[in-house]
């Protein structure tokens, strides 16, 4: 692990792997940097890959108040740190992260975005997200992580009574652990993420896609939300090898 600093001084850890053309890979809600590892080390035979983590997570610092640009600016620091430019993946609201740093212009060579929780904009929907966002202030501003995770699980769709089992099991403090970061995800989305309807989801991949230059809309058959590391490696390696399809995919 190393450690990069942001614009506005905030300690960002930082772990690379592998050699080859730098890809960077962008967690979402409740992961770290240990979440994409496996990812990483699938990849890591082509390309120098690195996860991190985002602030207010893992070993990364967190510097009040908290802003979207605050996150594009760690990510630029990951890539400084890659040599200037790189590749990117995004996942979940970490896709949605990696849209924003794109409009600001940093430096990304070619992206990748799996699932960026976008709804279709109706008002119902947006009138959900809203009241799923101020709830988690609500709750976090408490201090109850626990009910906030709970809150995040069962608002993208996982049954209550499974996610009451969950609160047993001996990971649910690294959990709560990240809880407060839900925050950061919600602002990052703009609070219009919902529940992980694929439906939905995939009508939003295809409008990105089709609103990109160049954009690509794939589908990854047989995979939900959470893709197996060993089906999305061979596909990011074809997509962001030097030579490889052109297109922003989403």
């Amino acid at each position: 692990m190393r450690t990069v600093h942001s614009a506005d001084g905030t300690p960002i850890a930082v772990e690379w792997t592998g050699d080859g053309p730098p890809v960077v890979l962008v967690a979402g809600a409740l992961c770290d940097r240990g979440s994409t590892r496996p990812l990483a080390e699938a990849l890591a035979g082509r390309f120098r890959v690195a996860g991190y983590d985002r602030r207010g997570r893992g070993d990364s610092g967190d510097t009040p108040p908290y802003a979207v640009e605050r996150e594009v600016e760690d990510l630029a620091a990951v890539l400084a740190d890659a040599g200037g430019t790189a590749s990117v993946y995004g996942h979940s609201s970490g896709a949605g992260l990696v849209l924003h740093a794109a409009a600001r212009g940093l430096p990304i060579d070619r992206l990748v975005l799996h699932e960026p929780p976008y709804g279709l904009g109706g008002e119902e929907e947006l009138r959900d997200a809203r009241e799923y966002a101020r709830r988690l202030r609500a709750v976090l501003a408490e201090g109850r992580n626990g009910d906030a995770v709970e809150l995040f699980m069962t608002t993208v769709g996982m049954p209550p009574e499974l996610v009451r089992q969950q609160r047993a099991e001996p990971w649910w403090p690294r959990l709560e652990a990240l809880a407060p970061s839900l925050a950061y995800d919600s602002a990052v989305m703009g609070d219009v993420d919902g529940g992980a309807i694929p439906e939905w989801m995939l009508e939003a991949g295809r409008r990105m896609a089709a609103a990109m230059p160049r954009g690509r809309f794939q589908v990854l058959e047989g995979q939900d939300h959470n893709v197996d590391p060993s089906v999305l490696a061979p596909v990011l390696t074809e997509l962001l090898a030097p030579g490889g399809p052109p297109g922003a995919p989403a």
